[in-house]
């Protein structure tokens, strides 16, 4: 009996409505035998409704014959922290009992607005709401954000 030939998966984060095949795009899927621009075009007008650069995790799985499909998750946790505060990025020393600890402090009312947003993702559409507000706490006492009811 032959071997069943296998998909491939390929993990990237693009920025929306800014894919080109350039690094990382062009050699990731170039290997693959798949044509980057495809991947490109498509991806592109897929994001074409949320704000530009925003990072899109994004996962294409590449079958034998060498076309393609992919799945778009919602941006990272921590990029969707720190546009909320509207910082660059989180404290390198993150300490709770510290002022110079903290970045800054967000809502409930906010992480639960972002909880709504990871909803989305296929992966957390069966979790509790619960859990991924409390998944997105963790991640931001992890980059020195505090939650302020």
């Amino acid at each position: 009996m032959s071997q069943a030939a296998k998909n491939s998966l390929v993990k990237l984060i693009v920025a929306a409505g800014q894919a080109a095949p350039s690094p990382p795009v062009g050699p990731a899927l170039g290997s693959k035998g798949i044509k980057a621009i495809d991947f490109c075009k498509e991806f592109n007008a897929r994001t074409a409704n949320y704000e530009a650069g925003i990072p899109i995790p994004t996962l294409i799985t590449v079958k034998p014959d060498r076309t393609f499909t992919f799945e778009l998750k919602s941006p990272p946790t921590g990029y969707l922290l720190l546009k909320a505060l509207g910082i660059e990025k989180g404290c390198g020393t993150p300490n709770q009992k510290a002022k110079e600890g903290t970045v800054g402090q967000l809502s409930l009312k906010h992480i639960y607005e972002i909880a709504k947003i990871k909803k989305t993702d296929q992966r957390h559409s069966l979790l509790e709401m619960e859990s991924i507000v409390k998944s997105v706490i963790g991640v931001a006492k992890s980059m020195g954000i505090r939650v302020v009811p």
